[in-house]
């Protein structure tokens, strides 16, 4: 790797230099010893009940760590920041060596329809991990999706929204009694009843709160919609463990709850930012320039703006476009941004204030937690600006 030329650095401050390598090199050794430790956590753990991430020991770690951090004058934040990032490499590589894997897994057939997908190639990953036999189903495969959803104990609808009811309505028919059959679209209603109408097994409607492009499974979330269940498989416990065996928190809801919720988290998100981003394009301002005088929440928000714009617009369009709280979300959205201009353009403190009392109420001691998290995102952040 080629750096770019400095200055000319002084003997005395590269004599400095030399000593403070020297002690990072022992640290990474003590990071490598450190996970040498980790690897007999992974075999201790495997076939218990004890879980990957353990919330409690990880807050008395770092409080612990803090503590003597303190004693040589070391902030509290940057002990912290350091043993989240060493606390996050623990757990990825105890999923890596199936720390959480029970130890009377059935092999099962698991059939992915959209196996070639960016989420059905990481469910792929997931499920053969804890070896399970994978069949994948898509448009350029020979095997139909009817063939393998019969010879399947688990059948996983993963393709995109518009067409998950019309491989479900496909598919379900095929389905043994017997089997599991799940989407994982990030609508529910819609695909948990055309599961249920159009097959005779199991059903669970998930949603996977990630997208595939992750460097680690580790602490996200993935939403579980029971539907029916059949036979004598508990395929809610299956479904359950096999996804926290991943390092996969695992949430409970109903499909007209997570709709729901759902018009908040992600249409709302979603359409804000696409306000946002059409605004500064129908502004014509210079990204470059705004960065000039950028402060790292401006910079977070426009990371975050200019991150969506560089993915899929089907995606977002199907998403947002498919739930159907969505009108709902969007009218209440354009009355706040209404009553919001209206006061700043009339120059109405006593109405803002008001409001900002208002919302902030509503936020209550959110509010608090907010401050302290993205403070730590903040200096992540500068970090890197």
């Amino acid at each position: 790797m080629t750096f770019p030329e400095g200055p000319a650095i002084p003997p005395a401050l590269q004599e400095l230099r030399d000593r403070i390598d020297a002690i990072d090199h022992e640290f990474v050794d003590l990071l490598a010893r450190r996970n040498d430790l980790v690897n007999l956590v992974a075999d201790t753990k495997r076939g218990t009940d004890v879980p990957i991430k353990d919330p409690a020991r990880e807050a008395s770690l770092i409080a612990d760590r803090q503590a003597v951090g303190s004693r040589h004058g070391i902030r509290g934040e940057v002990i912290e920041s350091l043993f989240r990032v060493i606390l996050w490499a623990s757990r990825d590589r105890q999923a890596a060596l199936k720390a959480a894997v029970p130890a009377d897994v059935i092999p099962r057939t698991i059939t992915l329809v959209g196996g070639h997908g960016g989420m059905g190639q990481c469910l792929e990953q997931a499920f053969t991990m804890l070896g399970h036999e994978v069949l994948i189903v898509d448009r350029d495969t020979s095997m139909t999706a009817t063939d393998a959803a019969a010879r399947s104990d688990v059948i996983v609808i993963a393709v995109d929204i518009e067409g998950t009811i019309d491989v479900i309505r496909e598919v379900g028919p095929a389905c043994r009694p017997e089997s599991l059959l799940m989407d994982i679209t990030s609508i529910k209603h819609a695909p948990v009843e055309a599961m249920l109408n159009e097959s005779s097994c199991s059903v669970i409607g998930t949603h996977p709160l990630f997208g595939p492009s992750l460097h680690s499974l580790q602490g996200q979330r993935i939403v579980l919609t029971p539907g029916r269940l059949e036979g004598d498989t508990d395929w809610h416990a299956w479904a359950s463990e096999t996804f926290r065996a991943n390092g996969l928190s695992v949430l409970e809801s109903t499909p007209e709850e997570h709709d729901r919720i759902m018009a908040v988290v992600q249409v709302l998100t979603h359409y804000s930012t696409e306000v946002l981003g059409r605004t500064m394009q129908r502004m014509d301002v210079s990204v470059e320039e705004t960065l000039r005088f950028t402060s790292p929440i401006y910079h977070m928000e426009l990371l975050m703006t200019a991150r969506h714009f560089a993915q899929s617009a089907d995606l977002y369009a199907s998403i947002e476009m498919s739930n159907p709280n969505h009108d709902e979300v969007m009218r209440n959205f354009r009355e706040a941004a209404t009553e919001v201009h209206d006061l700043i353009n009339t120059g109405d403190r006593e109405g803002f204030h008001a409001l900002f009392n208002d919302v902030g109420s509503f936020f209550g001691d959110f509010s608090t937690e907010a401050l302290e998290q993205s403070s730590f995102l903040i200096d992540r952040l500068v970090e890197r600006m």
